[in-house]
């Protein structure tokens, strides 16, 4: 029975799935015209809010690409690839191979969601290498749904985001420490439960005919080293600059002391600081500038459809504040909402709304005013409401095309090779949300 699911989605998606840039585009117009029909508004002053938000968050957009390609510098360093390497040559059978790469993603995301980007899939291309009989988009499909567990780790957008002094809503309401959101008990057994079981799920989806398995093939898909020597046969003064471990080591560990002292002044952990971290514990784990140097070109390539889709995204979302439609599609579950059930509405519409606002904080700056004012008029939990958002985010990424768009760069795949793997990891990782919502809000 499930694998005749997944065979209909599968097929389903390879038939009418578009490219994900093709997927902007449409969802671009798509939002123009809802917000003309339910809004009522005027072709000119769509077109004009698409345009006036198309650059709004540039910076974001920025931190997005810089926490991505560090990210790749971080999962590529060479005493990360030795590990990967250690793990991958343990593994001997097609469904520990889609088990691990699972659990790879997605302890890699609950650290951090770029390096669970990176790590999960150059874990899968590995394993599929090392493994005979391994289905390849499956693998990879399994190293991606590891993405959701970011909305549960420990750069979950909108719980850092809240737990920060000076934030856009802190004027109504308040600091929400982490400890009632990522760090509260519904929602650490919430990531348990689905730690454990999502690497079953998903081995569960492995084709059982072998007409239907599609290998990776090692000619296309040959394992380069991501950082080449770059020690030149000359012995200048810059060739020396270049390779300096002094230098890489005294400006890293400078860097790391400048963190220690962050969180010894009370600070919090924000996008800005995350970066720093990575960045440079990278260095210092490259060894010299050369090298890091290498090792971030190589990974330029993974944010390029970030750096190209993410202001057709920043335009979708301008679009739907101006038109209203965002507080059109809340309030269709907010209005008959209790405070009990609320964070169920609120995972729910949040996981429709992320499709036109794909990042959790442009999200939380669309959807999160609306909720909260609901919360404080329904007499409902802030913390609770405001993490139904972030998990609807998550949830909703699984199937989002512009958060996979670094697994397909790394894999060489296309959108609909994935895709109706993705739905079926959907619908289960739906369940254990929604349930964990259902449950936090009524019983806890």
């Amino acid at each position: 029975m499930m694998e005749r699911l997944t065979n209909f989605f599968t097929n389903l998606m390879r038939r009418f799935l578009p490219d994900a840039f093709v997927f902007a585009i449409g969802l671009t117009i798509l939002t123009m015209i809802l917000a003309m029909v339910v809004e009522g508004q005027g072709v000119q002053e769509m077109v004009l809010a698409w345009g006036d938000g198309f650059w709004d968050l540039l910076a974001f957009t920025t931190q997005m690409a810089v926490i991505l390609a560090m990210g790749y510098v971080l999962a590529t360093a060479p005493i990360t690839d030795k590990l990967l390497n250690k793990i991958a040559a343990k593994v001997h059978t097609p469904k520990g191979a889609i088990m691990v790469a699972t659990l790879v993603g997605a302890l890699g995301s609950y650290l951090n969601w770029g390096f669970g980007l990176v790590i999960g899939g150059i874990i899968a291309r590995k394993l599929a290498m090392n493994v005979k009989g391994v289905h390849y988009p499956l693998i990879i499909a399994a190293a991606y749904s590891g993405f959701t567990f970011y909305g549960l780790g420990l750069s979950a957008s909108i719980p850092v985001l809240i737990s920060t002094p000076g934030h856009p809503l802190e004027a109504s309401m308040g600091i929400i420490p982490l400890a009632e959101t990522i760090f509260s008990l519904p929602m650490i057994i919430t990531a348990i439960v689905l730690l454990v079981t999502l690497p079953f799920v998903n081995a569960a989806l492995h084709p059982k005919k072998k007409e239907n398995i599609i290998e990776i093939n090692p000619a296309l898909y040959e394992e380069k080293s991501a950082v080449a020597s770059n020690v030149l046969e000359d012995n200048t003064l810059a060739t020396r600059l270049n390779n300096s471990r002094f230098l890489s080591y005294a400006i890293g560990i400078i860097g790391l002391v400048y963190v220690f002292w962050y969180f010894l002044d009370g600070n919090t952990l924000n996008l800005n600081i995350i970066n720093f971290i990575i960045l440079f514990l990278g260095i210092i784990l490259l060894g010299t500038p050369a090298k890091y140097m290498q090792s971030l070109n190589s990974g330029i390539g993974t944010i390029s459809g970030i750096i190209l889709q993410f202001p057709f995204y920043a335009g979708i979302m301008a679009i739907m504040a101006s038109s209203g439609l965002v507080d059109t599609i809340a309030a269709a579950f907010v209005n008959f909402s209790t405070a009990q059930s609320l964070p169920f509405w609120g995972i729910v519409s949040s996981f429709f709304i992320n499709f036109f606002a794909p990042s959790a904080g442009g999200h939380w700056v669309v959807q999160g005013p609306f909720m909260i004012d609901a919360a404080k008029e329904l007499g409902a939990s802030i913390s609770q409401t405001s993490m139904s958002v972030m998990l609807g985010n998550a949830w909703n990424d699984l199937v989002q095309p512009f958060w996979i768009l670094p697994a397909l760069a790394l894999s060489k795949l296309k959108l609909k090779d994935i895709m109706g793997y993705l739905v079926m990891i959907m619908f289960y990782v739906g369940i254990i949300y929604v349930a964990a919502c259902l449950i936090w809000g009524y019983f806890l």
